[in-house]
């Protein structure tokens, strides 16, 4: 509780004002009626601190050529609703730097409340709003609503805005929804879920689970975990592999402690078509993961997303457009293998398409044939195409995005047809009826970046920015203003977070 003391406090405010160029502290009549240390007397000290270390940045930000905006609510210990805001800009040197700009108390959690709120702190930080071209947000139904969401209002306020979702979360959002737009695949990952909390909850589940790992020869043995997107990979991945030490584990807790729930998992993970989905995500999962980490990058950039998701959707396609006949090498393929082989899948009774046996039902046997054949039907392809449209849906700014690698390296020696369409949609969007004008710049434009084939987009519009080249109408290196939009609470929200330097380092 030290570092609560307003003694202690004191201390490092005197520390904090020296590094300011401030001696007020030193010239403080200190005695024992006025000792300054009073939490009223402290908390207005910092709040002119704060004022006096913010000024500059604010400057810095108001001067800049383009800024954006980083939003996200949250709660503090007493379960009152906050949006925490971060502002992004670009100095004269196109560097882009990133500042937390302020913590908002909302009465509620409504797309007004919180529109309200945005502008209010833009209005008293006096930020150039004619210059705000990018708002980023974590991709909830407030923040992204069709009709009245939060970048809908803003965007009408200010068109030449951009809204952004953090990347990452828009792809999980996405498998999520294809998720559950099947309904087996909802059943799916709702069972992970309970396998994943029925060995990690009891050390006596665990050991059996390792137990029978032991006796078929499986090492390294984790329990199912599935919880963001991630984890779900590696969890159907280690399910994958250790699926018949799982069902052992199921069926001696079913047989021997008469154990319900290990009787209705086993039941629903002793099927035709369990088997077959898990196969199915292990295939799919790893194309998703890596294109999660690509977004999850510190310096990832934007432009990125014009590239990645159209192949990952292509890789998608060719298991789709596969149908009955997988392809040689993925999981789907050997899955016939595993269930014959008696070492593994072999020794268990994998039921047919029925995930329980309903009481006075007799379960009728089917080919393997046609099982594989309504599996394909019923879920794969569902699937697959959920997972394609759901995307698309979520990445709804691609063209607009990638439009921006027209001012890239790669642009000198791109067709102009196409250089020139993707000016189009940039001009179109913040600066219209200038299609002409930015044209004739991009010849001259073009011509400054074949002498930087060596440079990434970003180093080519610094070079450009620092000798002055940038054409007033060329649109401004937004994709780096965009990247890392997300979810602003990873970042710092102390107060000292206004304490940066000059150079924007903490």
């Amino acid at each position: 509780m030290q570092a609560f003391e307003p003694t202690v406090i004191m201390e490092h405010e005197a520390v904090i004002a020296q590094l300011l160029g401030c001696d007020y502290f030193e010239k403080l009549k200190v005695d024992q009626g006025n000792n300054y240390q009073s939490h009223r007397i402290v908390d207005e000290m910092l709040e002119i601190l704060a004022q006096i270390a913010e000024l500059p940045i604010l400057q810095e930000i108001r001067s800049s050529q383009a800024i954006s905006l980083e939003v996200d609510e949250t709660t503090d210990v007493s379960v009152s609703r906050q949006l925490d805001l971060h502002v992004r800009h670009l100095d004269k040197e196109g560097c882009v730097f990133n500042h937390f700009l302020d913590l908002v108390t909302l009465e509620d959690g409504k797309a007004d409340s919180v529109v309200a709120a945005i502008k209010s702190v833009l209005q008293k930080k006096e930020l150039p709003v004619d210059r705000l071209y990018g708002l980023g947000t974590d991709g909830a139904a407030v923040m992204t609503g069709r009709l009245n969401g939060v970048a809908k209002q803003l965007t009408d306020s200010f068109p030449k805005l951009v809204s952004v979702v953090c990347a990452a979360h828009r792809l999980a959002l996405a498998c999520k929804d294809a998720s559950n737009a099947v309904r087996y695949m909802a059943h799916f990952r709702n069972h992970l879920q309970e396998l994943h909390l029925f060995f990690i909850n009891s050390a006596n589940r665990s050991a059996t689970l390792r137990s029978a790992a032991t006796t078929l020869g499986l090492n390294d043995l984790k329990p199912p975990c599935i919880f963001h997107l991630l984890s779900q990979d590696l969890a159907v991945q280690n399910l994958q592999r250790s699926l018949p030490a799982v069902l052992a584990a199921l069926a001696e807790e079913a047989s021997t402690r008469k154990c319900p729930v290990a009787k209705g998992l086993y039941t629903f993970c002793a099927t035709y078509r369990f088997v077959a989905a898990l196969y199915l995500q292990a295939d799919v999962l790893p194309h998703i993961a890596m294109l999660s980490k690509v977004f999850q990058r510190a310096d990832v950039n934007f432009l990125h997303i014009k590239e990645q998701v159209p192949v990952t959707l292509v890789t998608l396609g060719r298991i789709l457009e596969a149908g009955e006949t997988p392809l040689p090498g993925t999981f789907l393929a050997r899955l016939h293998q595993d269930l014959d082989n008696p070492g593994g899948l072999g020794a268990f009774s994998i039921a047919g398409e029925e995930e329980r046996i309903r009481r006075g039902h007799v379960i009728l046997e089917h080919p393997r044939e046609e099982m594989w054949a309504r599996f394909v039907r019923d879920v794969l392809k569902p699937y697959i195409c959920s997972l394609e449209s759901n995307s698309e849906r979520r990445f709804q700014h691609i063209e607009l995005m990638g439009a921006f690698s027209v001012l890239g390296p790669k642009a000198v020696n791109s067709n102009d047809v196409t250089n020139i369409s993707m000016l189009q949609t940039l001009t179109n969007k913040f600066i219209p009826g200038q299609d002409a004008t930015v044209i004739q710049e991009w010849t001259s434009y073009k011509q400054h970046v074949g002498a930087f084939k060596d440079k990434t987009h970003a180093e080519i519009m610094q070079l450009l920015a620092n000798e002055g080249r940038m054409g007033r109408n060329i649109p401004k290196p937004l994709p780096s203003i965009f990247s890392g939009a997300g979810h602003p609470r990873l970042q710092c929200k102390l107060r000292e977070g206004f304490l940066n330097d000059e150079h924007g380092e903490n």
